[in-house]
């Protein structure tokens, strides 16, 4: 209870993890979310929109639900693996949290997390790799190999950013959550549908992994 004696606002989330009243009176909303995302990622498949391929290998970390998942420690990890290889990996990003402005900009230790993002932020003082943001992952991409010597590119999150060609596909997922009530936005948490997962080429799982999942 609130000091004014009526129950707390509870946030959207909440009503995510189960089917219930809210999620329910939500669904028709989630079935236009749901036309809409498979006639987007249907314009991609037969070339009405223009998927961007680079010059170098791409990896896309992301996942299917809205919320962290561990991506970013999975992307600083990927980093350092390529560099065990004798690789020389960077990194591209949304910018989520970054103040608007002009894009694309590049993140390093000593950059304004206002300007950049936090998790680009942390990736970039963690692994000292080159790291580009950008709402639009091509144009991060292309800015960052003009800018300096990358032989593979790494992006942190992006999986729905179907502009940009990926090689590899990685799936991370929240074990605790898992995947809510199975609904998409905004009746629950999924951006995509869960058949999403079957199509990537790796499943990673923030927690005990489930069946066709590592940790």
């Amino acid at each position: 209870m609130s000091d004014t004696g009526t129950p707390p606002v509870k946030p959207l989330e909440h009503y995510w993890q189960s089917v219930n009243g809210v999620a329910l009176l939500l669904l028709p909303l989630s079935w236009l979310f749901s036309l809409l995302a498979w006639l987007r990622r249907l314009a991609y498949r037969h070339g009405l929109f223009e998927t961007v391929r680079l010059p170098v290998p791409v990896i896309v970390v992301g996942n299917i639900t809205v919320g962290g998942a561990g991506k970013t420690p999975l992307v600083i990890w990927l980093v350092e693996f390529c560099r065990a290889l004798g690789l020389r990996p960077g990194v591209i990003a949304r910018g989520y949290g970054a103040a608007p402005g002009q894009w694309p900009r590049r993140v390093d230790g000593a950059s304004d997390p206002a300007g950049s993002g936090d998790e680009p932020l942390l990736i970039a003082r963690r692994t000292g790799v080159p790291v580009w943001v950008d709402p639009d992952r091509p144009r991060a991409a292309r800015a960052l190999l003009a800018a300096q010597k990358c032989d593979i590119l790494i992006s942190d999150d992006g999986m729905q950013h179907y502009a940009l060609g990926r090689d590899l596909e990685i799936a991370v997922s929240d074990a605790a959550r898992g995947l809510g009530n199975g609904w998409r936005l905004p009746a629950g948490p999924l951006r995509e549908a869960p058949s999403r997962l079957e199509s990537v080429d790796l499943r990673v799982s923030n927690g005990p992994a489930r069946p066709g999942e590592h940790t």
